[in-house]
């Protein structure tokens, strides 16, 4: 499974706003774009679809920007990811009807996407932003010492 730009940026922001979530400031798109590297509205774009999700909250006003609407812990990487994209194998794994291959009920590997995609779902659904979070905190951390 190779994931996009926008659900590799999505989660990096997600865990970007956890980190200053911890401190109770909001984080601007300018704030986030700069740390990614990426266009700010490119940032806004993904942003718009975490927002409209209900996984973040927005604040107007000098110290505007955003934050986490539950705990990090609450949150699932496989609810920001699905906030993004689709995020399945192969369109016969999907709940949308329409995208349902005609062939489903016959195809020899179509066993092979569904036990994929279980797996896949289990680790996401499994791993929260918090984890994330304090992974990279971890990786930060050692990348000091080794400097």
């Amino acid at each position: 499974m190779k994931l996009s730009t926008k659900a590799r940026y999505g989660l990096k922001a997600m865990v970007d706003i956890a980190m200053q979530d911890e401190t109770g400031d909001h984080v601007s798109v300018a704030t986030l774009a700069r740390s990614q590297g990426i266009s700010e509205s490119y940032l806004e774009q993904i942003i718009g679809k975490l927002k409209k999700a209900g996984l973040i909250m927005s604040a107007r006003g000098a110290q505007g920007g955003y934050r986490l609407s539950f705990e990090p812990e609450e949150i699932s990487v496989y609810s920001i990811l699905n906030a993004v994209e689709d995020t399945n194998l192969v369109d016969c794994v999907s709940v949308d009807e329409q995208a349902v291959c005609k062939n489903a009920c016959t195809c020899s590997v179509r066993p092979l996407w569904l036990k994929l995609q279980s797996r896949i779902n289990a680790v996401l659904l499994e791993t929260t932003l918090k984890d994330m979070a304090e992974d990279y905190k971890f990786q930060m951390e050692r990348s000091k010492l080794e400097s």
